[in-house]
């Protein structure tokens, strides 16, 4: 689809937090499944416990779920 290829153009630099991710794609036990399939690609830019992660914005609107 062109909208699709326009999406992944634009997004595929721009990256989400940890939490407004886990909202979008419904929780963050499903985040958690879905990086670790490799379906979303997601990188901790540093080796702190805490350190933010950060979540690509085109892989996270891929897999988004819509709560009722």
């Amino acid at each position: 689809m062109l909208n699709e290829d326009v999406l992944k153009i634009v997004l595929n630099n721009k990256t989400f937090g940890r939490d407004e991710a886990a909202d979008i794609v419904g929780g963050l036990s499903r985040l958690t499944k879905l990086i670790g399939s490799g379906l979303i690609r997601a990188e901790k830019r540093t080796q702190k416990q805490n350190g933010k992660w950060f979540c690509n914005a085109y892989d996270v609107l891929r897999h988004a779920s819509l709560k009722y």
